[in-house]
């Protein structure tokens, strides 16, 4: 019988990390499971920077690291704020993380996402792709299956799990949530760009299957709320920048998202660590940034929200595979208790997965953070101002030029020019440190 006719237990529409965990858990409980995705073959539409945490995925494929295409396990990790010229930062590297099981890595997501499809498969999921699923379909209030730009595409099931990406088209097509705001999204470029493993291995001083992590913030983004980031692959660079959507809507004067980036790999502490790099990919995308505040409702009548499509971001650890893959398997838990519990999806019975979300540690930390993207919506000065005047007091502090400590203490705190300023300053870190307890 063709899918088109046939009921499921469940449908899954996407096939990136959160829907590939969602549709995994259900076909390997034995539930009738079918995953559309619109891209050529999974992967092929899901861009990611991209780092793997390990826990997430040993609680959904135990045994992945056995045939899983990672590149390096990571084992430092580095904080730098720039400005034009120069960074100030962080490192922090051990080697309890060169130790298996290894806690997190970098994946390539094209190579990454075709393999989890795979075990999808294996499990009993029935996969369509080049597909593109234009509405849901509803009985009243309920959702009974979706239409599919197929000849016929009709599908039927007793829920349907909604992994199509940030600003989830189905659920506002479906009046489940309003369109994102544009201060809630972040628009990011990444490009991959090839080196030898040796070239890779003696920049970062690393060895064979050893990575490192830069995450980077400052003026290179030339005022606009965001990051960049520069990740070791096995014989490749990952380097990327993204921004608020509202900060290139807002001013369409400022600098583009690929020019951005090109500055990104200009600056002098950059440069000379992809030196020699030939791209072999690039891509853009947009990241869910609203944190706690702009996450939808998750469930309803024959429904459920997982990964991008719910906002499961974390910002500040820069952490978002993991949220995914999480929301996915509680997605997937929650419809096989139920069926389990001869229980109807209902909203009030779907309203456990909402419950598994808040006891796990995604809906706790984006909790925890919940006060994180309006500080930084209201202090641009974090991205201008204050990474200027940090590596200015380095500078100043670290030139040697027969000028005794105390008068540099002096010259740094001038610097701030007036009191008012050092006010601002101590009032801005004040908010910045309240919205991380």
């Amino acid at each position: 019988m063709s899918p088109k006719k046939e009921k499921f237990d469940a449908i899954v529409v996407g096939a990136g990390a959160s829907g590939n965990a969602a549709a995994y858990t259900m076909a390997k409980a034995g539930l009738k499971v079918l995953q559309i995705e619109r891209g050529e073959y999974p992967g092929s539409k899901n861009v990611q920077g991209a780092i793997l945490y390990s826990d997430a995925l040993e609680k959904i494929i135990p045994d992945f690291r056995e045939d899983a295409p990672l590149e390096r396990h990571i084992i430092e990790q580095r904080m730098w704020v720039m400005d034009d010229e120069s960074f100030i930062g962080t490192h922090y590297r051990s080697d309890d993380y060169n130790k298996p099981p290894y806690n997190r890595y970098t994946i390539i997501r094209a190579q990454f996402d075709k393999w989890f499809s795979s075990k999808v498969r294996e499990a009993g999921a029935l996969l369509i792709c080049e597909t593109t699923v234009d509405e849901l379909l509803l009985d009243g209030d309920r959702v009974v299956g979706v239409r599919s730009d197929r000849l016929g595409g009709e599908v039927f099931a007793d829920v349907v799990v909604l992994a199509d990406g940030v600003n989830s088209t189905l659920a506002r097509k479906a009046g489940f949530h309003p369109e994102l705001e544009a201060k809630n999204v972040a628009l990011a470029v990444k490009e991959i760009l090839f080196l030898p493993e040796e070239v890779i291995q003696a920049r970062f001083n690393i060895k064979e299957e050893e990575g490192v992590v830069i995450e980077l913030m400052g003026k290179v983004t030339e005022g606009m709320v965001g990051t960049g980031f520069l990740y070791t692959n096995k014989d490749s660079l990952t380097i990327g920048i993204g921004c608020l959507l509202s900060d290139f809507k807002d001013n369409p004067k400022r600098t583009s998202p690929y020019a951005l980036l090109e500055k990104l790999k200009a600056h002098p502490s950059i440069a000379p660590l992809i030196e020699g790099g030939e791209m072999k990919e690039y891509a853009a995308h947009l990241i869910p940034e609203g944190g706690f505040k702009a996450v939808p409702k998750l469930y309803g009548n024959g429904w459920m929200i997982v990964g991008d499509s719910g906002g499961f971001v974390n910002a500040v650890h820069r952490e978002g595979s993991n949220l995914a893959m999480t929301s996915g398997r509680l997605a997937g838990e929650t419809v096989i208790a139920l069926k389990e519990g001869g229980k109807e999806p209902t909203a009030a019975n779907l309203k456990l997965y909402k419950d598994k979300m808040d006891e796990s540690f995604v809906m706790k930390d984006l909790k925890k953070y919940r006060d994180m993207p309006d500080v930084l919506h209201t202090t641009p000065q974090f991205f201008t101002t204050y990474p200027e005047l940090l590596n200015r007091a380095a500078k100043t502090f670290f030139t040697v030029d027969g000028v005794d400590k105390k008068a540099k203490e002096r010259e740094i705190l001038g610097s701030f020019r007036s009191a008012r300023r050092l006010t601002g300053l101590v009032s801005d870190a004040f908010k910045f440190w309240r919205a991380f307890r």
